[in-house]
């Protein structure tokens, strides 16, 4: 049996990269990073906000109290956005375009800059999107695959073929 995805690395490809790494090997820094965030968000409201009765001034400092917590805010809910946009203008020249076929003893992954075989060992996570398949290999590195460029058979026989060749279940994500 052999699978083949055609995936372009568009903005959304990426979010859904990066996402899936936060939310399965990253998770215990994603963890960190949020309750981090939320302390230092808390803290600049406590610092801002009179406690002892006295009225709300807004000089200068509470104004950028405010623009620190606000920012730190932002970053973390449009994290997945920036850190796949960031990915997106990381990759390689010639390496948006990716055609994946899957064999029974490997997968190759080709695009402009050239053709790299995988084993089916080296993939460290096998994560499912409503759109897309997700391989993470390292905390930092994986490659999605577009569910809806799919040919060779369905997105059930693509799930069951795939964790019988690396062994892992597929995490919905």
């Amino acid at each position: 049996m052999e699978f083949t995805f055609y995936t372009e690395a568009n903005a959304k490809v990426m979010r859904t990269l990066v996402r899936t790494a936060r939310k399965t090997v990253r998770k215990k820094e994603d963890r960190f990073t949020h309750i981090f965030g939320i302390a230092v968000i808390v803290l600049a409201l406590l610092l801002v906000i009179p406690l002892d009765g006295r009225p709300f001034v807004l000089n200068t400092s509470a104004v950028i109290t405010l623009i620190a917590a606000a920012v730190v805010a932002i970053v973390m809910v449009f994290q997945d956005r920036m850190n796949g946009y960031i990915a997106r203008k990381r990759l390689m020249p010639g390496a948006a375009n990716n055609t994946a076929v899957f064999h029974e003893d490997s997968f190759t992954s080709s695009c402009e800059v050239g053709t790299t075989e995988w084993h089916y060992d080296k993939v460290l996570v096998v994560a499912e999107t409503n759109d897309y398949f997700v391989f993470l290999y390292s905390k930092m590195h994986g490659q999605v695959y577009e569910k809806a460029s799919m040919t060779g058979g369905t997105t059930d026989e693509f799930r069951t073929f795939i964790e019988e060749k690396t062994g892992k279940k597929v995490q919905k994500i």
